[in-house]
């Protein structure tokens, strides 16, 4: 279950990522964020964004139209 949920349907790049590193930023490590994006381009954005700050991309998803990522602060 996450800690945070963050819905940014409707958002294109870069904004999906810079809204979940604003909201991970007031985190402590170890909770949980799930985002929930329509830009398909997410997928490759947050799969780079993860590896880049060192946070865990537990989950990533599409469903409908709709990409889910699990994050998980490191």
């Amino acid at each position: 279950m996450a800690t945070i949920e963050l819905d940014a349907s409707g958002l294109n790049c870069p904004l999906p990522i810079l809204r979940a590193k604003k909201v991970l930023n007031t985190m402590e490590e170890g909770q949980l964020l799930r985002v929930v994006a329509t830009d398909p381009g997410s997928v490759k954005d947050f799969d780079a964004f993860t590896r880049q700050t060192g946070h865990d991309l537990l989950e990533s998803l599409e469903q409908g139209g709709k990409y889910e990522f699990l994050i998980k602060k490191a």
